[in-house]
């Protein structure tokens, strides 16, 4: 691995392609290094994994939703649907937007936490929808996710987006593009044109994952995978993008995230060397964010260990960082605490998640979520988390 130092560059100053990071991205997503054995396995049960979740989702309202959008844009030879008879055939960038919502809505596909955070699962939507559209081979697919992977790992790993209340789809939105570039076996000059304007493109506030959390959680990465594929498609038509995207003088790095003092480290594979970040990412067990998996666990032991919850009249809970600032009090997000808030906020929620597990010994993708279960009596009344 090479450690690439990014760093904001006055206009006076000419920065050349191949030492910008997009440039660097875009070189490796060229390289057409041996893919590693489990590198491999482990796609096909991302894949999998990926698919699951998604028909587990196929009834909830904000897939419908994307579903019924998609449903507009028929093509022949296009993309297939989650839930629709795989004879019908979708434009990709809506097959995109549509398996991608399915994949994300339950909060249940795969994560990558670093610097930032990352739910690296939701590469796989776009890259299938463009390969089955462009007739790739699952040689190519295979080289594409790996790729993808690779280049959201990294960067989650170098830059830090949640700092500056960025969502994290701006590491996807680039990610993507890469990947699709390598599946597509396109040039280094038009994958760095698409990761700059895949990137300038999918910047947008973490308030979507704030307060009263909406449906767009789930549409938040579709929309990234939707927006990569039209960028790509830009790029293939020779169209240039806003360049230096990280470096520049108004670039993200200068703008919006820490400034043009701010020297980043990002890790990227040397030319030649396999690609295995996907190999550091892990699934769910329970659809629920990340940081409470452990938390219902003990939940649920400690129901079996205390013989009358009524005694209860406080839990103190100490935890990580992340844990207390994004799901826990430390959000500020007094919608936490609220048993009508949408599902979306009770998934985010340690407090409600905690308690439920406790009272219940189980968790459900959708039964512990319910209105009925949310407003049962006894879970506000016996349990004060905080």
């Amino acid at each position: 691995m090479i450690s690439h130092k990014v760093k904001v560059y006055p206009s006076k100053i000419y920065l050349p392609k191949k030492k910008q990071l997009a440039w660097k991205i875009a070189n490796i997503a060229n390289d057409n290094a041996k893919l590693n054995k489990k590198a491999v396995e482990m796609v096909i049960n991302r894949i999998i994994d990926n698919a699951s979740v998604a028909i587990a989702s196929l009834n909830r309202k904000a897939v419908i939703s994307s579903r019924e959008m998609a449903l507009k844009h028929p093509r022949k030879n296009g993309a297939t649907l989650f839930g629709i008879n795989s004879k019908l055939r979708f434009d990709c960038e809506w097959a995109a937007w549509s398996n991608g919502t399915a994949v994300r809505e339950l909060d249940f596909h795969d994560t990558f936490l670093a610097a930032d955070y990352s739910h690296p699962g939701d590469n796989i939507p776009p890259l299938i929808a463009v390969g089955q559209q462009m007739k790739k081979s699952g040689f190519d697919l295979l080289r594409g996710i790996i790729t993808a992977y690779e280049v959201q790992v990294n960067l989650t790993k170098g830059i830090c987006l949640h700092k500056h209340k960025i969502d994290h789809i701006a590491h996807l939105g680039p990610s993507v593009a890469a990947g699709l570039g390598a599946m597509l076996k396109l040039n280094t000059e038009i994958i760095y044109q698409a990761i700059q304007q895949t990137l300038h493109t999918t910047i947008s506030t973490r308030q979507s994952r704030k307060g009263e959390i909406s449906s767009w959680k789930a549409f938040a990465p579709a929309h990234a995978g939707k927006l990569a594929i039209e960028a790509v498609d830009r790029a293939m038509r020779g169209e240039n993008s806003p360049s230096p995207i990280y470096e520049g003088e108004d670039s993200v790095i200068s703008r919006i995230l820490d400034g043009k003092k701010r020297v980043y480290h990002v890790p990227l594979p040397n030319i030649g060397e396999s690609k295995k970040a996907i190999l550091e990412t892990y699934t769910k067990e329970y659809s629920a964010e990340y940081q409470s998996q452990a938390l219902i666990d003990i939940a649920k032991k400690l129901n079996k260990k205390i013989p009358n919850l009524n005694l209860i009249k406080k839990i103190d809970i100490y935890t990580s960082h992340h844990t207390h600032y994004v799901i826990g009090t430390g959000a500020n997000d007094p919608q936490k605490m609220d048993p009508n808030a949408s599902r979306e906020t009770l998934d985010h929620s340690i407090m409600y998640i905690f308690a439920v597990a406790l009272e219940d010994a189980d968790w459900h993708h959708i039964k512990s979520y319910t209105k009925q279960r949310a407003n049962r009596k006894k879970y506000h009344k016996n349990l004060e988390i905080n």
